[in-house]
């Protein structure tokens, strides 16, 4: 049930959060979801939320940043 719920609270996240208009604000909302992914998904899997976080924070910003 806590996987359930937590991917559902994870899609609602996503389908209500913006990227932004400059590189700089997509850097930021890139790293936050991928933060936030990377935590729920550290935790879903038995390894460090922490270091999930941290893996999933650093991919979204850099995704961010490079994308137009």
């Amino acid at each position: 049930m806590k996987i359930l719920y937590s991917m559902t609270v994870i899609a609602a996240m996503l389908t209500v959060s913006a990227c932004g208009d400059t590189t700089g604000e997509r850097a930021v909302s890139g790293g936050a979801i991928g933060a936030g992914a990377g935590a729920v998904g550290g935790a879903l899997l038995g390894a460090s939320p922490i270091g999930g976080a941290v893996l999933g924070g650093a991919a979204g910003a850099a995704t961010g940043a490079l994308t137009h």
